[in-house]
C-alpha cells in the first residue's frame, strides 16, 4: 500500500481484528437491509441502511448536516471516533469515507477488501449488530471541494481539460439497462455525452482489495483520465462514483476530483439535458 499517494486511509483485516475491542473505534456496515450479510457481521459493527440513512426518498444523497448529525449521534460516534467502513461489496467503504469527509470527519478509514476479504480469511463474525450509547455529534457544513453540481457538469461537455467519468456497468452506460427499475417514467437510459466509461470495480482485485498504484494509473490514464485534468465521476446515485473519487484522490493523488453525487438519477430526469446511448 506504500505506493499509494495516501496509504494511511486503508486498513487491513488484521489491523481491524486487533482493535475490535477498542472503544475509540466504530465499525460501520453499510447495506440495503440488516439481513444483507445473512446474520454474519464483523463484531461490533453498527448498521447503516443505504436507502434510509444515506439517501433521500428521491434517491439523492441526503447531505443535510442535521440528518448526518443524528445518524452519527445514534451510532455512538464523536469527532474523535475512528470509523472503519465496510459493506457486502468491497467498494462500499469508500462511499462511507466520502460521505463522512463531506462534513469534515477526519478519522474515517476504508477496510481494504471489505467483508469479502474478512470472510475469506476466516475472521470472526457475529449474528447481531452492536448497540451503543448515543452521542451528541454536530456535523460541520458541507465541503464544496468534494462534490460537483449539475450546472458545472453541464458546462463540462466536450471540454479537453475535464473528464466526465461514468463508472457504471457498460450496459448501463450504453442505455441498455438501469441499475434498478426506474421509480418513475421520467428516468431516461444512456449516459452524459462525452463521458468516458470505466466501471468502478475495475479498480479492484479479485479478493476485493484495491489494485496497485501502478495498475490503477495504467487503467485510468489509458482512457485519458489523468491528474492534469479535473475529473467528475458519476454513476446512478453517487455511491459507486464515490469509490472512484476515493481511488483517484487518495490512492493516486489526483488533485482535482469531485464526485457528481446527483449522478444519472438527477441528470436523466431533466428532459432539457442531453443524453447519449451506445458506446459513443
Amino acid at each position: 500500500m506504500s505506493q499509494y499517494a495516501h496509504p494511511e486511509v486503508l486498513v487491513d483485516t488484521q489491523w481491524l481484528l486487533d482493535r475490535l475491542n477498542d472503544p475509540t473505534v466504530r465499525v460501520i456496515e453499510l447495506n440495503m437491509s440488516p439481513g444483507s450479510l445473512k446474520d454474519a457481521h464483523i463484531p461490533g459493527a453498527v448498521f447503516w441502511n443505504i436507502f434510509t440513512d444515506l439517501l433521500a426518498p428521491d434517491l439523492s444523497m441526503n447531505l443535510d448536516p442535521i440528518a448526518i448529525s443524528q445518524l452519527l449521534s445514534r451510532s455512538g460516534i464523536t469527532p474523535n471516533t475512528t470509523v472503519i467502513a465496510y459493506g457486502s461489496y468491497p467498494d462500499t467503504g469508500a462511499l462511507i469515507f466520502w460521505f463522512l469527509k463531506t462534513i469534515g470527519h477526519d478519522r474515517v478509514y476504508v477496510l481494504n477488501g471489505g467483508y469479502q476479504k474478512w470472510l475469506a480469511e476466516g475472521r470472526p463474525v457475529v449474528s447481531e449488530f452492536a448497540s451503543c450509547s448515543p452521542t451528541q455529534y454536530s456535523a460541520k457544513s458541507l465541503d464544496p471541494n468534494l462534490r460537483v453540481l449539475q450546472a458545472e457538469v453541464q458546462t463540462s461537455l466536450d471540454r479537453s481539460d475535464r473528464v466526465l467519468l461514468d463508472v457504471r456497468t457498460p450496459p448501463e452506460y450504453r442505455g441498455e439497462i438501469f441499475m434498478m427499475k426506474p421509480p418513475e417514467s421520467s428516468e431516461r437510459a444512456g449516459h452524459i455525452p462525452s463521458a468516458v466509461n470505466i466501471e468502478h470495480v475495475c479498480a479492484l482485485n479479485e479478493d476485493g482489495t484495491f489494485k496497485s498504484a501502478e495498475a490503477l494509473q495504467a487503467l485510468y490514464s489509458s482512457h485519458g483520465v489523468t491528474a492534469d485534468k479535473e475529473v467528475f465521476p458519476y454513476c446512478a446515485i453517487g455511491g459507486r462514483s464515490a469509490c472512484t473519487w476515493f481511488v483517484l484522490t487518495y490512492l493516486l493523488g489526483y488533485p482535482h476530483v469531485r464526485n457528481y453525487d446527483g449522478s444519472w438519477n438527477e441528470w436523466s430526469r431533466q428532459t432539457e439535458l442531453p443524453i447519449a446511448t451506445g458506446d459513443n
